[in-house]
């Protein structure tokens, strides 16, 4: 990456921050939990159309898709947790099972290391105890 590409990055970072923070000022310092009341678990049919094969039809499916960001998140040592938890939910919802999810994450640790791995796996059991709750 070059210098001026990275600071084009930062600075579009940087700019999207501050719309978020002008358009909903009490987020400063929200809990991680609150985020998730945000963005709720998508219909499959909605995962499949922005995450699926609707813009490559031969690609990788919704499923595929958010197991594929679970490894990437989960070797940059889960920065952002409410994006995991989302991505967690949401590769539920189109079908990934929790074990694919939990081999996902453990595949990662020789990339990420094992405390990245360990907080992963920690989210991700939390993830799954909360929907065991809102389907009992």
């Amino acid at each position: 990456m070059t210098d001026d590409f990275a600071k084009m990055m930062k600075a579009w970072m940087e700019q999207g921050q501050d719309l978020a923070r002008a358009f909903t000022p009490s987020f400063e310092g929200v809990d991680v939990k609150a985020f998730e009341k945000m963005f709720p678990t998508m219909p499959k049919e909605l995962l499949e159309a922005w995450f699926g094969k609707t813009f490559n039809p031969e690609g990788l499916d919704a499923r595929t898709r958010f197991l594929v960001t679970i490894t990437g998140l989960t070797v940059l040592g889960v920065q952002s947790e409410p994006q995991f938890r989302v991505t967690i939910r949401n590769a539920l919802a189109a079908g990934a099972t929790r074990r694919e999810i939990a081999e996902v994450i453990w595949q990662t640790a020789m990339f990420g290391g094992l405390p990245a791995m360990q907080k992963a796996l920690e989210i991700a059991q939390e993830v799954f105890a909360e929907t065991e709750e809102k389907d009992a």
